[in-house]
């Protein structure tokens, strides 16, 4: 009988819903949790349900078609801008 010893691997949560879509959309998510996110580096959800750390520029994406539907379906408020 052998046995190996196997290196340790970065093992990483998958934090996507693994389609790959939501990779090319921007996201509507709160503004109070892009900027938590930014100086804590915790991940965010968008309204779709993709979770992520955002560090791109979403203004470089078209918008996420499921998150412009929600939010095209939220109640208007006095600062409804979510982007």
């Amino acid at each position: 009988m052998s046995t190996k010893i196997l290196p340790e691997s970065d093992i990483r949560p998958d934090l996507s819903h693994g389609d790959g879509d939501h990779e090319r959309f921007a996201h509507y998510v709160e503004k109070n949790k892009i900027m938590e996110s930014a100086f804590s580096g915790t991940p965010v959800r968008a309204l779709c349900g993709k979770v992520w750390v955002p560090n791109r520029d979403p203004q470089k994406f078209p918008v996420c078609p499921e998150c412009k539907e929600i939010y095209e379906g939220l109640p208007k408020g006095e600062d409804n801008n979510n982007e």
